[in-house]
């Protein structure tokens, strides 16, 4: 098995782009969902709510994000502020209260003329905390948040946990079924990974309780449950029913019908180190 796909999406909801080689920090992969979208009140922004943002493309310098978009032009945003900036409080699903440093009034009015209310860009900054909340039974010691184990690891503004793993075979094994009832193949973007692992069969990312990737020791958060943003296309932002319709026949989850799998959840036990194509996977 080895990496084959990998994946970077600086703002979460935007659309991302593939790499070579990525390095891992404290909460991911560097440049991953390290800015948000948010509205007024501090509630973050999606594709499930608004498919435009598909249309924005991102770009990392060294020292800037560059968000794209036709008939928008270009803006360039520092990826650290120059001097310490007003601090926003933000929330992404069930992490609450969450402080962010505000990316000014010209990234604030680019976007909100693009995408058609008034919004926000933040970026995470030296006061941003986010646990990984785990759906397990605590440990002894272990606090719960609405009935998930809070744990000492950090991550970023990603749905729920710092990486999201699909073998290629599971995608093949989509687009077989998809062909057969009559619809187009879909993309690996549509799910948006981090991490594509080739040389497995369908599905087998399943059942990793832990993964090494290189020099890097991931553990499962277990599988994740798919949305409508699978059915937006990652360029134009134009909306269908596939390929949910079509996963909602063999991926509902056996504990949980209302949830559809596709892909498996993971958080890095190893903080530090580079991630690169060509990487052996090998299953702990």
């Amino acid at each position: 098995m080895q990496l084959s796909g990998l994946f970077l999406y600086p703002v979460k909801g935007l659309r991302g782009f593939s790499v070579n080689s990525a390095g891992v920090d404290a909460l991911g992969l560097v440049g991953d969902r390290r800015f948000l979208v948010v509205k007024d009140d501090g509630e973050f922004l999606t594709q499930r709510t608004l498919p435009r943002m598909a249309q924005i493309a991102t770009e990392l310098t060294p020292t800037d994000l560059i968000l794209r978009a036709e008939g928008a032009g270009a803006i360039s945003v520092p990826l650290r502020a120059a001097t310490p900036a007003p601090l926003r409080t933000v929330w992404v699903w069930r992490s609450k209260d969450l402080r962010a440093e505000d990316c000014g009034h010209d990234a604030s009015a680019w976007l909100s003329a693009f995408l058609g209310l008034p919004c926000y860009l933040v970026r995470i900054g030296d006061q941003f905390r986010r646990p990984v909340l785990e759906r397990r039974a605590p440990l002894p010691g272990e606090s719960l948040i609405e009935g998930r184990v809070l744990t000492r690891d950090m991550f970023n503004f990603s749905d729920g946990f710092p990486f999201l793993a699909i073998g290629e075979a599971s995608l093949a094994n989509l687009n077989d079924r998809l062909v057969a009832v009559g619809a187009e193949p879909v993309p690996m973007n549509r799910f948006r990974p981090n991490l594509v692992v080739a040389g497995t069969p369908a599905f087998a990312e399943d059942a990793w309780p832990h993964v090494r990737v290189g020099p890097i020791v991931f553990r499962s958060g277990g599988p994740c449950a798919r949305c409508i943003v699978t059915t937006t296309d990652q360029v134009t932002g134009e909306r269908g029913v596939e390929p949910l319709r079509t996963l909602a026949t063999y991926r509902r989850d056996a504990d949980d019908s209302t949830r559809i799998n596709f892909g498996l959840n993971l958080t890095h036990e190893t903080k530090a180190g580079v991630l690169r194509i060509g990487d052996r996977v090998e299953a702990l």
